[in-house]
Formats: C-alpha cells, structure tokens, sequence
C-alpha cells in the first residue's frame, strides 16, 4: 500500500501536502485544505474541555462524506443522548443570499432548487444553540474568520469550537468520551493501534480523498491517476477481506468506519458524479460483504438509511451542472443489508 506526502494530525493523516496548493489549483487539482480548529477533549486536571454529557455538539450535513464519520462514531458508540446534533441542508447558499454563494447553511423549510423543484428534508434543523443562518456565522461567533467547513464540535458551555477536523473528532468520540457509550465497541483498542493507523492513511489517500482527486479534479492526469488508485485500493480492499469480517478482524474499528462513507456512495453518486465508472461496489464479493455486516451493525439505520442517501443525491447532483438528481439506482441503499459474513 503506497503513501503519498499529506499532512498528518492527532489521528493521523487528515489532509493533502499543501505545497504550493495554490499552483496545483490552478492547473487543476484537487487539493483539500487544512482545518484549523484543533483543540481536544481531555480528561487531564485543567482542561479547557473536559468530557461531560450534553456539553458537545455536532454541525454536520449528511451529504458530507467527513460529517458521515463522525455521525457514525456518534452512532456506533451510542452517544446519541450524550452529543446533541444539527443537520444543514444539503446544498450551499445562492449569489443572491445576503453572506454570498457556496456557504453551508440551516434551511429545515427547504428551498428551490437547480431543478425547479421546492425541496426539504426532514432531518434537516435549525441552529438550536446559536440561532444561526449559515455555518460562517457560527465560527466567526467563536472568533473564527478563515473556515467555512463541517463538521464543526462545538462547545455549547463557552460557545466555542472545540474542532473541525473530522478524523480528530472521530478519536475523541471513540476515546476521551468513552465513559459514556453505550455500546461494546472499541473503534481505536491499543492492540490494534499502528494497524488502524496505517488502514486510515491509506484508506485516505486512496479512497477518502482519493475519490474527491477523481471527482473535482479539472486535470486529466490527475483524474487518471486517482481512478487508477482508487479501483487497485478496491481490488487490495477485496483482497483484505477474503479473511476478515471487518479490516484488522472479527469487530469494527476506526477503519472501518472511516471506509464506510465513501464506499456508501460508490454505486448510487460517485460512479457517475465522480465517473469512478470501471466497476460497482457489488462486484466485488467480499467488500460488498463487509458493507452488509457494516451498516446491519446495531444503531446504523439512522446513517445509513434511504433518507440519508436522498441527503447524498440532492448534495452530489443538486448543486452542479442541470441539477438535476437521478432517482437510480433501484433498490440503494437497502441491498447493502444483503450478504453479511455468515453467507446470508
């Protein structure tokens, strides 16, 4: 499994090498910019964040592949009643919006889209503990000016941004708020640490991201290369799970997790919005096993679900070229649950 430079965080790889980013834009590549929130939540005397229940709070949209993780972590660890959410609409403001075009925002009534069509979601809220229109808004009230992104964990007690880097976030749900889950799942276990480390990185830069260099690059080359990579980390994927229920054994951990939301997406938006076309997730046999057994995991209806995957589409398709938003492929997201590890 090759590596290519990035830079790394508390949780590893979490963005591209930024080396003259702006050129490599320019020439039309996809580069991933850098969160700049990175505080942690800490049990140490003194923290500035320690763990508590009802404290923290997600921004996210489900659209989002790295809002996608932290939900899942959420869900997997059953924090559900211990971090509170806030769902944004799934496609980003107008030019004709008083903060300007292409900010995240709260829009639980809907609005009318690309396609002419009045659409809502009913996942979709308000900001319950700002009052906010868009996402900029709740940055710049914690003193932040430079991001725009999600997903944001924010600290409802001092109205802060504890971090925005969702493989980060994902670690501390999994570690330093581990005294209230409610499930047995351990997705960072200290056996198991320098192999997850090294899934997630490459897993990163050759699925994660790997499928956004495919997706939003304007360069053919390195379009060409990131399809390349993508579909022979599929093949070593397929490999890897001949044996294995999940990627480092028989429970899931950190890795699987963060494989889960851009193979979600494979199939039903990616294939043709990011024209990763060569072949479907069902082809291969033993990672479309590991999608089943994924999302049958106790608490995964909520992430994983139809109405969740509509979030994807309207994001995906919504915001682009027509607008217009396929209603195939027949029978997603429910044919995930199909094959499991025992052979059902």
């Amino acid at each position: 499994m090759s590596t290519n430079a990035s830079v790394s965080g508390a949780a590893g790889v979490t963005t591209d090498d930024q080396t003259n980013a702006a050129e490599r834009r320019a020439k039309g590549e996809f580069v991933r910019g850098v969160s700049s929130a990175r505080n942690w939540i800490s049990s140490e005397e003194g923290a500035r964040y320690p763990p508590a229940k009802g404290r923290y709070h997600l921004y996210v949209a489900y659209n989002c592949p790295w809002c996608h993780r932290v939900l899942l972590a959420r869900a997997m660890l059953g924090l559900e009643d211990v971090v509170t959410v806030d769902v944004l609409y799934p496609n980003r403001s107008n030019e004709d919006e008083p903060r300007g075009a292409n900010l995240w925002k709260f829009c639980p009534e809907g609005q009318v889209c690309l396609n002419g069509r009045h659409m809502r979601f009913p996942e979709c809220t308000v900001d319950s503990v700002l009052g906010k229109t868009y996402v900029k808004e709740v940055y710049e009230s914690a003193g932040i000016d430079d991001q725009k992104s999600v997903p944001i964990l924010f600290d409802k007690e001092t109205k802060t941004v504890v971090n925005n880097e969702s493989a980060e976030i994902v670690r501390m749900l999994g570690t330093a708020m581990k005294e209230f889950q409610t499930t047995d799942i351990e997705l960072y276990p200290s056996d198991k640490t320098e192999e997850i480390d090294g899934l997630n990185d490459w897993i990163y830069k050759h699925i994660a991201n790997g499928s956004y260099k495919a997706g939003f690059s304007s360069n053919q080359d390195v379009y060409e290369t990131a399809y390349k990579n993508y579909f022979e980390a599929l093949a070593s994927l397929d490999s890897l799970l001949g044996t294995k229920k999940f990627l480092v054994g028989d429970k899931p951990t950190e890795a699987d997790l963060r494989l889960l939301p851009p193979l979600f997406r494979h199939d039903p938006v990616y294939y043709n919005r990011f024209k990763l076309n060569k072949s479907y997730l069902w082809e291969y046999k033993n990672v479309w096993r590991w999608m089943g057994d994924m999302v049958s995991l106790p608490g995964m209806d909520s992430v994983s679900s139809a109405s969740y995957l509509a979030h994807c589409k309207q994001g995906y398709f919504g915001r682009t070229g027509n607008g217009t938003v396929p209603i195939g492929p027949e029978g997603y997201p429910e044919c995930y649950k199909i094959a499991t590890f025992s052979g059902k």
